[in-house]
């Protein structure tokens, strides 16, 4: 994965207000004992049935950094694309989301900003029952155009 070449994503003098991305998720629970174990956060209103039963929210939660994780992959991946970077977000989490939860996300371009080589994006996400679970706003700098190799490399031919 380190030595392979990827495609990179839309440059930003190709993303348009209005661009989307829309998506679903499955958490399952293989995604969340990653997560436990790449973080050591072992929260019981993630991991405890127990605990969680004795809460206002009645069942073990997926942890919002989780959700969050899924929505910087979609950046990451599909929209702008691989080269992105999120450099700002602004997200709620107004609902909880459970284990094996299906998750659907949209993301769209709502803003271009050319001199700053920036994108605002806006965010949601909605449970089955389509409730709303996460919402918020991005600020990503899209992929820069790499520079050709053969264009320096012979500036010292004269």
């Amino acid at each position: 994965m380190l030595g392979k070449k990827r495609p990179l994503g839309r440059k930003i003098t190709d993303l348009r207000v209005g661009d989307y991305y829309s998506t679903s998720h499955l958490i399952e629970d293989k995604e969340l004992l990653l997560y436990l174990g790449i973080t050591g956060d072992a929260n019981p209103l993630y991991t405890q049935h127990d605990y969680a039963s004795q809460t206002p929210f009645k069942y073990p939660l997926v942890p919002s950094v989780l959700l969050f994780g899924i929505v910087s992959s979609i950046v990451s991946m599909h929209l702008p694309g691989p080269g992105s970077h999120i450099l700002q977000h602004e997200i709620i989490f107004p609902q909880p989301v459970y284990h094996q939860s299906k998750v659907s996300f949209h993301v769209e371009i709502i803003s271009v900003d050319l001199n700053e080589h920036t994108v605002a994006m806006s965010v949601v996400g909605k449970n089955q029952e389509g409730d709303k679970v996460l919402s918020g706003k991005l600020k990503v700098c899209p992929p820069y155009e790499p520079q050709s190799m053969t264009a320096t490399s012979l500036e010292n031919f004269n």
